[in-house]
């Protein structure tokens, strides 16, 4: 730095980064710089910290840094799993600048890569899930491996600690009180963060560092800052194919169908003809998520409207859960009798149906969270080889015992079905998964169908 008294303070404010000491308009600051009158200084998102600190290093800039505030951390990685190849190669391609992706399956190991650039950085750390249940996960994950009580952010809990969990929901309502803690943002299913709300977690955090873990992180466009921005781009990619049969267990797929019943031929018929001739009246294609929107917004406008979207409902509920789907689903039961099932569905309705049937344990978003651990473990152990859940089990908890996996309904999301058939690729000696998609000869159905297999792990 220059031999010079310190003039400027960086300091951190409910989310933003406060540069005091230069005179309004400074040529050589960047445009993200802001003048704020009130304060007297220069104002940018508390995630340009590093490029700002960057900034000053590189010009010379004497400056007193009172902005960030996170203690130094002594964890070995002695006791973690020796690392896999393709796990080492991406821990090799995050350290070169400690920001950006890594996307792998899931059963791969995201976890513990995240631990080991934890004992890499040895700086105040904040893990990031989008659930209790992970948030929970991830606890117990670092207290095992690495002897650390963390603390804990969401569910009523607001407990700092030099490595502290959050779910997204807590730190996008509180990030801005501890955002400049944490060295390391660590984003566990990152592609949450891209929402037009969540993105605002990534820009209140001064984390220098951030790594960001997902088997899908690909989001729709339009929606929230880019990843690229919040966290980085993705450095490091590898596919349920390229790891099938040595790192994750070998697996097939396969699609059954099931025929509607002459009765509820009809009455798809008559929903679809109720709906579509709805909007073709009022030249609406359905064809996009826009023209789904404004067919939503005509159709609450009047009786004939609200009998169409009706009708759209009523079509969709049986194509997603016709009488014979349910036979399919009780052979498949008793062909893998002595093997754990997950049944997916698409909604709440149709998964407590299946419940009934089988009487099967269940978990869906309303199952409050000591009855959902209590499930996961009796499962786990084999007590209960059968669990039904709509969408809360897609992503992120640990079930490496399950190797079925029923698909009855679903979204045309791609993610979703990837994430679905993740829930059961987990490595085990002799294991094959196989993952069956029950469908209706429906046009809407099949439509959803193709759309959600779209990926390199059903080709």
């Amino acid at each position: 730095m220059k031999n010079s008294p310190v003039s400027l303070v960086l300091s951190y404010e409910k989310g933003s980064l406060l540069l005091s000491g230069l005179p309004q308009g400074a040529p050589w600051l960047p445009g993200w710089m802001v003048w704020d009158p009130r304060a007297g200084g220069h104002r940018c998102l508390a995630m340009q910290y590093r490029a700002l600190v960057r900034l000053l290093v590189r010009r010379g800039e004497p400056y007193r840094d009172e902005a960030q505030g996170y203690p130094s951390l002594a964890l070995v990685d002695d006791a973690l799993p020796h690392p896999y190849p393709y796990q080492r190669e991406a821990l090799e391609a995050w350290s070169g600048g400690k920001r950006g992706i890594v996307e792998l399956p899931t059963g791969a190991g995201k976890t513990h890569l995240a631990l080991r650039a934890i004992c890499a950085v040895q700086r105040g750390t904040l893990v990031l899930a989008p659930t209790l249940d992970l948030v929970a996960q991830w606890c117990g994950v670092l207290e095992k491996e690495l002897g650390i009580v963390p603390g804990a952010v969401g569910g009523g809990s607001y407990d700092l600690a030099p490595v502290t969990v959050s779910t997204y929901a807590s730190a996008y309502r509180k990030g801005e009180l501890f955002g400049h803690r944490f060295c390391l943002a660590i984003f566990d299913e990152c592609h949450h963060l891209g929402g037009r709300g969540y993105s605002r977690i990534g820009e209140v955090l001064i984390a220098p560092y951030r790594l960001g873990l997902s088997a899908t992180p690909d989001r729709p466009e339009g929606e929230g800052r880019p990843l690229r921005e919040l966290i980085g781009p993705v450095i490091y990619r590898r596919t349920i194919g390229e790891l099938s049969g040595k790192y994750l267990a070998g697996y097939r797929t396969e699609i059954l169908q099931a025929e509607l019943t002459p009765g509820e031929q009809e009455a798809y018929r008559k929903a679809r003809e109720t709906y579509l001739g709805f909007a073709r009246e009022r030249g609406i294609s359905l064809g996009s998520a826009g023209e789904w929107r404004r067919f939503v917004f005509v159709a609450s406008r009047g009786a004939e409207g609200r009998a169409a979207l009706d009708a759209y409902h009523r079509q969709r509920r049986i194509a997603f859960a016709p009488e014979r789907k349910f036979t399919v689903l009780a052979e498949l039961l008793r062909r893998h009798r002595h093997e754990r099932v997950l049944i997916f569905t698409n909604d709440n309705h149709t998964a407590h149906e299946v419940a009934r049937r089988y009487f099967l344990p269940i978990i869906t978003h309303q199952t409050r969270i000591r009855e959902r651990r209590m499930i996961l473990e009796r499962f786990r152990e084999n007590r209960w080889p059968f669990l039904v859940t709509s969408r809360v089990l897609n992503e992120g908890v640990d079930v490496p015992a399950a190797n079925i996996a029923v698909i009855l309904s679903g979204s045309a999301s791609v993610r979703e079905h990837v994430q679905r058939l993740g829930r059961i690729l987990r490595k085990a000696p002799g294991k094959e998964a196989v993952l069956y998609e029950v469908l209706s000869p429906t046009p809407g159905e099949r439509s959803v169908s193709e759309r959600r297999r779209q990926h390199d792990a059903y080709r």
